[in-house]
């Protein structure tokens, strides 16, 4: 679905990503390399391929659109060095033409030469990209100025109703007056509603496509 926000048209995929074309710029959020594997060492047993799955839909995302640049705007890892990263590292050289600029989450702990060897820009709060913010987290106390705040972190989810008191919760993006809010690309992920105000707009994922909603 393609949309208009603050000037610039985006395009919304349902594999989580929003592409801006007039960038050649692919935006994700919250990758959670790593995460599955975490889980696994500390005995909670989790399924070994959720992190090649997800590598492999950024992947056919990177085909399609042909970025110059990915940004991700924070937890492409979840946690330090294990052998999900690893697995990341073999991917990473399928690309290695590809820009990737990572806005720091709270959840990326890597060392700073380990960022390096993964051919990562690391990013310590904000990228600029006018008329854009991309940051991880929106800080409460931000400042309204010229930017449209772009940011990750909450897992946005909403829920729709059918009849007979059936319900769909599903990953969305979120768009507000000053900032949007990208969905978790990791379907390893929960969801976070979030409360609504007047003009918002909310785009739910589904396995066949994005939905006003």
């Amino acid at each position: 679905m393609t949309i208009s926000c603050n000037g610039e048209e985006l395009i919304l995929n349902k594999e989580r990503a929003i592409y801006w074309p007039a960038k050649e710029m692919l935006i994700i959020s919250d990758l959670h390399i790593g995460k599955s594997a975490h889980f696994r060492k500390h005995g909670i047993q989790v399924p070994a391929n959720i992190g090649n799955d997800d590598l492999e839909r950024l992947g056919k995302l990177i085909g399609f659109y042909d970025p110059k640049t990915l940004v991700i705007t924070g937890d492409m890892f979840h946690h330090k060095i294990n052998s999900d990263v690893t697995l990341f590292s073999e991917w990473r050289k399928k690309f290695g033409g590809l820009k990737i600029s990572l806005i720091k989450g709270n959840h990326d702990l890597l060392k700073s030469q380990e960022y390096q060897s993964l051919n990562i820009d690391l990013i310590p709060r904000e990228l600029i990209s006018a008329p854009f913010r991309l940051i991880h987290e929106q800080p409460k106390s931000l400042e309204k100025d010229e930017y449209y705040t772009i940011s990750g972190h909450i897992h946005p989810g909403v829920t729709i109703y059918g009849k007979a008191r059936q319900r769909l919760n599903l990953p969305c993006f979120y768009f507000g007056e000053h900032h949007a809010v990208l969905p978790a690309f990791s379907a390893f992920t929960g969801l976070s509603r979030i409360q609504p105000e007047k003009n918002d707009r909310f785009y739910a994922i589904t396995p066949s496509g994005i939905i006003a909603v």
